[in-house]
């Protein structure tokens, strides 16, 4: 008799599976660039409100971003919200009804990290590397 209970899958047999359809990388990617975003805006609001508070404030915050961690941090923030604007964009078309079947739906998730990755590379190179 086959049994239809659930089954307890091991973190490591979870990303087995995952890891090989790029619709799933997608979604995986999209929810952490998400909660990259959401740590890292209180962080960047701050810097701009030490910025804007006065002409010391504006040089402290300058002085700051000479260094290679904040540029890299800010870089972190960029990415993420590079990849979360374009997974959201093909998500609105899938929701209006583009790259909804299976096979387009892969061939969106694959367009959507390359694209995504050639935009993080390029704003790599231009904030960190400058």
């Amino acid at each position: 008799m086959k049994s239809n209970r659930p089954v307890n899958l091991s973190m490591g047999q979870v990303l087995e599976v995952n890891l090989k359809s790029p619709v799933a990388i997608a979604s995986i990617l999209h929810r952490l660039s998400g909660v990259i975003v959401f740590l890292l805006v209180p962080v960047l609001l701050w810097l701009l409100d030490k910025s804007l508070s006065s002409p010391e404030g504006f040089a402290q915050v300058k002085e700051i971003f000479n260094g290679f961690i904040v540029r890299f941090v800010v870089w972190v923030f960029v990415a993420g919200l590079i990849f979360h604007f374009i997974a959201g964009v093909k998500h609105l078309l899938a929701d209006l009804g583009f790259a909804e079947e299976l096979q387009s739906g892969r061939i969106a998730a694959t367009i959507s990290l390359i694209l995504s990755a050639v935009c993080i590379v390029a704003a790599f190179v231009w904030i960190v590397i400058k």
